[in-house]
């Protein structure tokens, strides 16, 4: 007789070493989303100053770099093909691990996510292409409001000082990381006009070496930085975005431990170099692309472009329906039933919070209407303001059970029997049972001492109180 299968549960509470790696990546991306909030709000600031507005354009439009080597670019330039290559080599890295040693290696657990972010993706792209369809706009920027930014998200997180549960974290990161992986691949087969064959093939031979010193097990950053750069100097030149160049390094590194291994050399490098992707490349890639005129007219213009106007509703309506939607159809189609800790409402304002586009979405932006400086500009508005709506929208919908995602962090922490380890974790296992009947039984042996102690108090305050009443008992 078989066992009754036991119904798989969709967001539901993450292994302890998926939790502990979640936990310390949101750490790094919290305070790397604090820093992109603040260079975009510089950024603006910056570029809206009358006084300041000359002096940016002056540094964002500062070429530097070897011209032989075909890389003079511009600083802005520079931030959004260089810096932005760090940023996805970490995310490379990131859906390595997932894939090979994180709860995503089992494809029933995959599917949730990864279709949520197909869905995620799509549905923003429709929205676009409906809208300026109707409106006769371009449809040059279908691609703008396709992607998720994690860091910004979770700085609004940290901002609205949300407890969410780690399942729903995780799921907001793996959704932003797979996110960013199909972002890529469309910059690599939408906005490359031109290939250089020759450079092509150099990039690729690269690549090639790359994988094998990683095979052979060759250590040192003296030997991987420099062939990084060239691989990624190689790319450039290719005409594929440079970016291509650090997902592709990333997806190679070996993310599963070995025997005596505390760390996979993917896990040690992505530790390394997540502070300076969260800490200074993307913020600074925000500084020089949020740098946009911001005017009552331009705010009204984002509304009445049908372009920006898609952008907008791709970024808050497209994003909200397509991850909800995503979500509910895998759950519904493939049996599993959702966390009794989490209700639809959580994976709702999840969604509406995964429309925060900025990183990816000002790139996309660049690329997509390239050589239109005018449209550039009011399509990063766009996504100024899209991520600011669904910013809003979230935290109203997030506050509304905050007291609820309270409980749950609370729970989640517990560690009643000072093992290090969360209660909820040790449920099965013998020897927690054993250490917590013993935490009982002395608390139980305190209580009975205190017990007796009082009562003890108590009948000779009674007999105190009975003498008095005897030496009364004469006539006064």
């Amino acid at each position: 007789m078989t066992a009754p299968r036991t119904p798989r549960k969709a967001l539901g509470r993450l292994s302890l070493p998926e939790r502990t790696f979640v936990a310390d990546a949101l750490r790094t991306e919290t305070v790397g989303g604090v820093l992109l909030l603040f260079a975009a709000v510089t950024a603006l600031i910056w570029a809206n100053v009358p006084a300041l507005r000359d002096s940016y354009e002056s540094v964002s439009h500062f070429h530097l770099g070897p011209e032989a080597l075909g890389l003079s670019l511009s600083v802005a330039h520079w931030a959004a093909d260089g810096l932005l290559a760090v940023f996805f080599f970490v995310a490379g890295v990131e859906l390595k691990r997932e894939l090979v040693a994180g709860d995503l290696r089992d494809p029933k657990a995959a599917a949730l996510p990864v279709v949520a972010a197909l869905c995620g993706m799509a549905a923003p792209a429709l929205v676009y292409t409906l809208t300026n369809t109707v409106g006769g706009g371009s449809l040059a920027g279908w691609a703008v409001p396709t992607a998720t930014d994690i860091a910004f998200a979770l700085a609004v997180l940290a901002v609205i000082g949300t407890s969410l549960p780690s399942a729903l974290r995780a799921f907001l990161l793996t959704l932003a990381v797979v996110d960013d992986l199909f972002a890529i691949l469309i910059i690599a087969v939408f906005f490359t006009d031109h290939l250089n064959f020759a450079a092509l093939g150099g990039a690729v031979a690269g690549l090639v070496v790359f994988w094998l010193l990683l095979r052979k097990g060759v250590r040192g950053w003296y030997v991987y930085v420099p062939l990084a750069l060239v691989v990624w100097g190689l790319m450039y030149n290719s005409g594929i975005h440079a970016t291509i160049a650090g997902v592709a390094m990333g997806l190679m590194l070996r993310c599963h431990r070995r025997e005596g291994e505390e760390q996979s050399p993917g896990e040690h490098i992505e530790h390394l170099v997540r502070p300076f992707s969260a800490g200074l490349a993307v913020p600074l890639f925000a500084l020089f692309s949020a740098g946009v005129a911001v005017s009552g007219g331009a705010l009204a213009d984002v509304f009445t472009q049908p372009e920006t106007l898609g952008v907008v509703l791709g970024l808050v309506v497209g994003k909200m329906l397509g991850i909800f939607g995503g979500t509910w159809l895998t759950a519904r189609f493939t049996r599993a039933s959702l966390s009794e800790d989490l209700a639809w409402a959580d994976v709702f304002a999840v969604a509406t919070l995964a429309g925060i586009g900025f990183t990816v979405s000002l790139l996309i932006g660049e690329l997509a209407f390239e050589g239109d400086a005018s449209m550039t500009d009011s399509v990063k508005a766009a996504v100024l303001t899209g991520s600011l709506i669904a910013t809003a929208l979230a935290a109203v919908l997030l506050k509304v059970r905050n007291a609820k995602y309270r409980k749950l962090a609370e729970e989640e922490e517990r560690d009643e029997d000072l093992s290090g380890v969360p209660d909820v974790y040790e449920q099965d296992d013998p020897a927690y049972h054993l250490r917590m009947a013993e935490i009982h039984e002395r608390k139980a042996a305190e209580h009975r001492r205190l017990a007796r102690e009082k009562a003890d108090e108590r009948d000779g305050l009674a007999e105190v109180v009975g003498r008095a009443g005897e030496d009364h008992d004469g006539p006064a």
